[in-house]
């Protein structure tokens, strides 16, 4: 009989009697696998490309932090363009500086603010808009539709924005710059889609390198309209206004031109 065909059982046998026991099988619930995943953290682009509207607000506890909410239109609003961050929606206008650093972190700096008086709510909602942004804040960008913007301050606190495209977002560009006066009532015009139609009358407005009014333009019909603008009777207004290109095909009886409000310059009204 060949030795190797005698020595193999053997061997298998002392091979069997130095193994252990066999591991138990587990009798708990299995454990999820890890998640790798992580929010999106908002960069200053992500931030600068939309209106920020105030959708909700907890403090540490989950108790809604009702300062922030002064009722009525009045919805706080963060905007953050050129480095700084700005606050309406209450009684004042609020602005400061900010930076957005490693990991997330939304750093403001001191807020400024015009000094109007106004119903306690809208006094009240400015304060604790101030305090809460005083805060180190954690930044997440939620893409959704609308997106949603979620920052959690330093003591706890939790507040979730709704983003509105800006002007520059939707129109894909920076936009040039222009000013307009309008006077204070419409008059008669032909519109081909719309009878007795009353378009706006404007001009436009120059200033020169020392921000000095220059000679305004010939007044003229608007057809189109002027995004964020609202039209008031009796009222002379002069408006900065970014000016885009749209993009794509433009119907024929649209303007291949778009016009965002961007600040009232002057406002008079007239007899």
């Amino acid at each position: 009989m060949n030795k190797t065909t005698l020595l193999l059982p053997v061997a298998l046998a002392l091979a069997a009697c130095t193994q252990g026991p066999p591991a138990p099988t587990p009798t708990g619930p299995t454990p999820p696998p890890a998640d790798t995943s992580a929010p999106y953290v908002a960069d200053s682009a992500t931030l600068a490309g939309y209106h920020w509207r105030l959708a909700s607000a907890t403090d540490a506890g989950g108790g809604r932090i009702d300062a922030l909410f002064p009722g009525g239109d009045h919805v706080l609003t963060l905007t953050f363009a050129d480095g700084r961050v700005s606050v309406s929606g209450g009684c004042n206008g609020q602005g400061a500086s900010y930076a957005v650093g490693d990991g997330g972190k939304l750093e403001i700096g001191q807020m400024m603010s015009t000094q109007m008086a106004c119903e306690p709510p809208l006094m009240d909602a400015d304060s604790a808009i101030a305090t809460l942004l005083a805060q180190p804040q954690e930044v997440h960008f939620e893409e959704d539709t609308p997106p949603r913007l979620r920052l959690v301050a330093a003591d706890g606190s939790t507040t979730t924005w709704t983003g509105e495209a800006t002007a520059e977002t939707r129109h894909g560009g920076e936009g040039e710059t222009v000013f307009m006066e309008v006077a204070p009532q419409r008059i008669d015009c032909h519109h081909p889609m719309m009878p007795d139609y009353k378009c706006l009358q404007v001009r436009e407005i120059r200033y020169d390198d020392n921000g000095v009014k220059q000679p305004p333009g010939e007044w003229e019909a608007f057809y189109g309209d002027i995004e964020g603008f609202e039209f008031r009777q009796g009222e002379r207004k002069v408006l900065r206004l970014k000016k885009f290109d749209k993009p794509g095909p433009v119907p024929a009886d649209a303007s291949s031109i778009a016009y965002v409000l961007d600040m009232v310059v002057e406002s008079e009204l007239t007899r």
